[in-house]
């Protein structure tokens, strides 16, 4: 049975063939890569690695690369497991397998990885509590983080997540989805890595998540659609 690796990417020319290689180490998973308007040989390099290449004319954000990458697998491929996986190195490639062993076992229908506290930036790391413990609160949830980009879901799932948000939101909204549809969702430890973060950058994207949080979980507490 097939399964497929989503790399949505955007000017990732200097990491796409190395998250290529190591996922190529696995026959039975399809790659697709979903160019997201990049300017540099990002689709250029993964069409020769013999990668599924979608392409955006424009950048429209990762938001927009998976909805791509859904619709493709929903209505033009057969594979019933996706894992989704950053085109940065940020999670490594390898142990997308560990995500997609979950789905093939029939224990939820969709996976979420867990950071180690220890791994992730004193601001982020409190960032990830508080949204975090708010999601979880208005949500009648238990994630232990609720911001980590490796993902993966079954067939049923990505049928369910329709409305994914780009911007630093996006997990949160598809956390969401899984919610309303009662979606079965488990998570396992995920490595990862960081590189230099700006002050500024994460105080828009705190209170951006912390934002979307709050209206949609309050939304969900009435029953608002």
């Amino acid at each position: 049975m097939k399964h497929v690796a989503l790399i949505p990417a955007f000017n990732e020319e200097e990491t796409i063939r190395e998250v290529i290689i190591h996922i190529k180490k696995y026959p039975h998973i399809d790659i697709i890569v979903v160019d997201d308007g990049s300017n540099d040989r990002t689709a250029e390099i993964a069409k020769k690695m013999g990668a599924i290449v979608l392409q955006h004319k424009t950048n429209k954000g990762k938001g927009e690369a998976i909805k791509t990458g859904f619709n493709y697998i929903l209505k033009k491929h057969k594979a019933q497991y996706t894992v989704l996986i950053d085109a940065d190195m940020q999670y490594h490639p390898s142990e997308s397998v560990k995500l997609l062993k979950i789905l093939e076992n029939n224990e939820a229908d969709f996976v979420m990885g867990i950071r180690d506290p220890r791994n992730v930036p004193y601001a982020n790391r409190m960032g990830n509590f508080i949204w975090r413990t708010f999601f979880n609160s208005l949500f009648g949830a238990h994630f232990r983080d609720t911001n980590c980009g490796y993902m993966a879901l079954n067939r049923r799932a990505i049928e369910k997540v329709k409305n994914i948000h780009g911007g630093y939101i996006i997990e949160n909204a598809i956390l969401r989805d899984v919610i309303k549809n009662k979606l079965r969702y488990k998570q396992i430890y995920v490595k990862v890595r960081y590189g230099k973060r700006k002050i500024r950058k994460f105080a828009k994207m705190f209170f951006g998540i912390w934002i979307f949080i709050l209206w949609e979980g309050f939304k969900y507490r009435l029953g608002v659609k």
